[in-house]
């Protein structure tokens, strides 16, 4: 294949690490969508999970007889460690980068450029829903309804953000926060209310 097939990868983790997803788009040259893949790929940190999108899109290419690609991904850190801009010192990014190397190899040219995330938004959101649907596989742990998971459970339920009047209790101190703006940012970036004393805070009933 002569064509000029772009790579567009993406890797998240719920709590880095924690359950973690991956996201895969491979372009035709008019930029249609060839092949479009989300995978849930157990526990795992945002930048290993970045590693193993790039070198599942890279394999999704050789299958297709790919010969010339253009890599392009949202996360700095990959990019410039794959240009050989940044060290890579950690063993299991060492490990994952090295197979990546060698799978570029594969390719008669290579183009490896930095993706704003709004541009990545496709292989985002496969990574995203690889992680929903996964989740929603495993009912949350104990015997009630309102039993929650271990915290180093990796098929933990999707983060739900609180909205407009949530209230939220210190059991230690039993001081009420009550949220009158929701953050704008995404539910698993979300941290549990801390108190003023150092204890975490529940939601209230």
């Amino acid at each position: 294949m002569d064509e000029v097939i772009t790579l567009q990868f993406d890797g998240g983790s719920r709590g880095n690490p924690g359950p973690a997803g991956i996201g895969v788009v491979l372009r035709a040259a008019d930029g249609t969508p060839l092949v479009t893949l989300g995978r849930f790929i157990g526990r795992a940190t945002n930048n290993v999970a970045e590693y193993k999108a790039l070198i599942t899109a890279l394999e999704e290419a050789t299958k297709m007889g790919a010969k010339k690609i253009v890599i392009r991904g949202d996360s700095e850190l990959i990019i410039k460690q794959m240009r050989g801009e940044y060290r890579v010192k950690h063993p299991d990014m060492k490990e994952l980068y090295d197979i990546a190397q060698d799978r570029v190899r594969d390719f008669d040219h290579v183009k490896i450029e930095h993706n704003l995330r709004h541009k990545n938004e496709l292989a985002d959101r496969l990574a995203n829903l690889a992680m929903d649907r996964r989740a929603e596989e495993k009912p949350a742990a104990g015997n009630g309804p309102a039993a929650r998971p271990a915290a180093d459970d990796v098929d933990a339920p999707t983060p739900v953000a609180p909205k407009a009047g949530d209230r939220f209790a210190c059991a230690r101190c039993g001081c009420v926060v009550r949220i009158d703006r929701p953050s704008s940012l995404r539910p698993h970036q979300l941290k549990p209310f801390g108190c003023q004393c150092g204890a975490k805070m529940g939601e209230a009933e």
